[in-house]
């Protein structure tokens, strides 16, 4: 008798344990998450985001061969690439993207199926050949690149990665809290490449797209593009979404007739731009 009473007051303590922990961990993470808010000098959006700039180039620099390999390679076509260069950093360079410290790089994919661009944190900007062949006009590629760099500039990832570490508790802060870009060796534990993994595969929400088309508006007037380009590039995709295989982009942005109303009425407030 007095052994079960022991047994079932052991059992207890252990419950009582194992629930005080999950609670401490709760606690730390919470802790952890809303002690890393911060000011985005760009946007003057207050965000929770516990890893540096140099971690968010550093993290992006890894995933990129990975991202272009998702899509057939960097496109051979070196005049294209060129021309997707210039504009991107054009529009850095008149824009306050460019008074960031992100190293920002673009990429040309080779994929002629996929219609889609995408950007990793630290300035890795991507555009697939099917998307860059439907743009007509210089002006529709600076509305792209601009949406992209806004997503950099507004630190979409570093938000994402912030909001899984308080999802995933001690595991992840432990890893990206260690991950030091100056050690490769840091980078090559399961959780960093489950991490970039998370990258490769990232979706943004609508609230996150709809600020980086406002932002790309306004990147693409500062570098002399004309904002209204911006609808024609949301009319070519709502074109291409007529097909039997929709944009690949639908899946990573919402639909682009949904954003035409906010992307107008960036342009009738060009004043109101960072």
């Amino acid at each position: 008798m007095y052994g079960r009473q022991n047994v079932r007051r052991g059992t207890g303590s252990g419950c009582s344990g194992r629930l005080m922990f999950a609670a401490i961990i709760a606690a730390v993470s919470l802790f952890s998450y809303f002690g890393s808010r911060q000011d985005n000098a760009v946007t003057g959006e207050t965000q929770y985001i516990g890893i540096t700039v140099d971690q968010e180039i550093a993290l992006g620099l890894q995933a990129a061969p990975q991202m272009a390999q998702e899509f057939d390679g960097l496109d051979a076509n070196q005049a294209d690439q060129a021309i997707v260069d210039e504009i991107g950093n054009a529009i850095v360079a008149n824009s306050p993207a460019g008074q960031t410290a992100y190293e920002y790089d673009f990429h040309l994919l080779a994929d002629q199926d996929t219609i889609n661009a995408f950007a990793l944190p630290g300035g890795q900007i991507f555009i697939t050949r099917a998307l860059f062949e439907k743009l007509q006009t210089e002006g529709e590629l600076a509305g792209v690149l601009g949406h992209e760099i806004a997503h950099v500039v507004a630190r979409h990832s570093a938000e994402h990665i912030a909001k899984a570490q308080l999802t995933e508790g001690l595991t992840g802060a432990a890893v990206i809290a260690t991950y030091d870009p100056e050690n490769p060796a840091s980078a090559g534990s399961a959780q960093i490449a489950a991490l970039i993994g998370q990258l490769i595969n990232l979706k943004f929400g609508r609230d996150d797209e709809i600020e980086s088309d406002v932002l790309g508006v306004c990147f693409m007037n500062d570098a002399g593009y004309d904002p209204n380009e911006m609808v024609s590039v949301m009319q070519v995709l709502a074109q291409a979404s007529q097909g039997n295989r929709p944009p690949e982009f639908f899946s990573t942005h919402p639909n682009p007739e949904q954003r035409v109303e906010r992307i107008q009425e960036a342009v009738q407030n060009l004043g109101a731009c960072p």
